[in-house]
């Protein structure tokens, strides 16, 4: 059983995998929607519907409701536009206007597209060049934060900070992230020209694009032999990354451990139970209860128990999978967990294949950490709380990794 965190649809920043977010899959809503009514309720839908809806208490003898003739007939006669309504449009505002209907911002419905980078980005893997896009925050120009070690974008020669104007023959100005993002996508061994601005300079790079794992995982060595592991989201790929960063920081002479967890939205259980079954003791390390009352318990053989002194950090947008792995840490007192209060996601999503590559996320169980306790609308509570300040004279600070690393010298005492 997989679960997944909806991203925080405020986040501008994406990888090439184009990855949904509640913003993205809204404006491709909100223009369906624009058609007016109908953009739910399309006749050409009825169809396809009434099968479905058949026996369930949803269709009438004058239809679904008896409202759909009605809508269709209104739309035909009066809608000014009706000539530019897209149908695929209408058929995805139905389907998505049903989830979002049950009020459960995490039960979603994918149409084939968002499906496609839905898998690509809880896999870790996807084709294309390897860097990280985000909006400049005048929102005028897409630059380059993030290119990947040993990867298409680095051999092309592409930089962070660079700003790209064009993608082959497609001007980038006014187009959204997205959009800019599923250009540069492609299929693998296939070329892209990137126009890119450096330094007043234009420049045009020519990358071959290849599969590609995101790297969801950095770490140091930071003073006093304490490993720093930053973990940006459990992803498919995320335990390998994790277990080579513990084992390298381990045959450093490791003393001590820092888990920076904050802003990580969470990912696959599956994933976050493999990673803590490197660090807990012998036990249980979620249990998850469907609504029939049945539960499923994930457990930690203790095999490779964690016994040096660690911190876990975590902000107000570290959420799901995130918290499961500091609410076991914390239930086990193997760590100190350190920041601010969790996002409070305690429930679990199911990816369900539809049989046509389009998908529904849907909620399906209720998470608990060791020692029985639900976060859901309550989030993990810090045991060392600090709020993270900004220093404008040292942007590069961090007080709350500084709280972090004291606590495990402290421990280490």
């Amino acid at each position: 059983m997989n679960e997944f965190m909806e991203r925080d649809s405020g986040n501008q920043t994406e990888k090439e995998t184009g990855k949904c977010t509640r913003e993205k899959r809204g404006n491709r809503f909100q223009k369906g929607v624009l058609t007016g009514a109908a953009v739910t309720l399309f006749l050409t839908v009825c169809a396809a519907c009434v099968f479905y809806f058949a026996g369930r208490g949803f269709v009438s003898e004058n239809g679904i409701d008896g409202k759909l003739d009605q809508i269709q007939a209104i739309v035909q006669d009066y809608y000014l536009y009706g000539d530019e309504i897209d149908e695929a449009d209408l058929i995805d505002g139905i389907y998505s206007g049903y989830t979002q209907s049950l009020g459960d911002p995490y039960t979603v419905y994918y149409n084939e597209e968002e499906t496609q980078a839905l898998l690509e980005s809880t896999s870790g893997e996807f084709s294309g060049i390897g860097a990280t896009m985000t909006l400049s925050s005048d929102g005028s120009q897409v630059m380059i934060i993030d290119v990947y070690e040993d990867s298409p974008a680095e051999a092309a020669g592409l930089k962070d900070g660079d700003a790209l104007y064009q993608v082959d023959d497609h001007p980038v100005e006014g187009e959204s992230l997205e959009t800019v993002v599923s250009w540069v996508k492609g299929k693998r061994g296939t070329d892209v020209v990137l126009h890119i601005i450096r330094d007043g300079e234009r420049l045009e790079l020519t990358a071959t694009r290849d599969t590609i794992q995101a790297q969801t995982v950095e770490y140091r060595m930071l003073e006093d032999r304490i490993g720093y592991i930053a973990v940006s989201e459990f992803d498919t790929v995320t335990y390998d990354q994790f277990k080579e960063a513990l084992e390298s920081l381990e045959d450093k002479a490791l003393e001590g451990l820092v888990i920076d967890l904050r802003n990580n939205p969470g990912g696959s259980i599956d994933t976050t139970a493999d990673m803590l079954r490197l660090l807990l003791p012998e036990g249980t390390i979620v249990s998850i209860e469907d609504k029939n009352g049945n539960v499923e318990e994930i457990t930690c053989d203790g095999e490779h128990e964690f016994t040096k002194p660690l911190a876990v950090l975590v902000n107000e947008n570290s959420a799901s999978a995130s918290e499961i792995f500091s609410g076991a840490v914390q239930d086990y007192g193997i760590g100190k967990i350190v920041g601010t209060t969790t996002y409070g996601k305690g429930v679990v999503q199911q990816l369900i294949d539809l049989g046509d590559d389009t998908c529904l996320k849907i909620t399906i169980a209720e998470y608990f950490t060791p020692s029985g306790t639900s976060i859901n609308g309550v989030g993990v509570t810090p045991d060392v709380e600090v709020d993270y300040a900004f220093d404008s004279e040292d942007p590069g600070a961090d007080n709350q990794l500084e709280k972090a690393l004291e606590t495990v010298k402290e421990e280490a005492k």
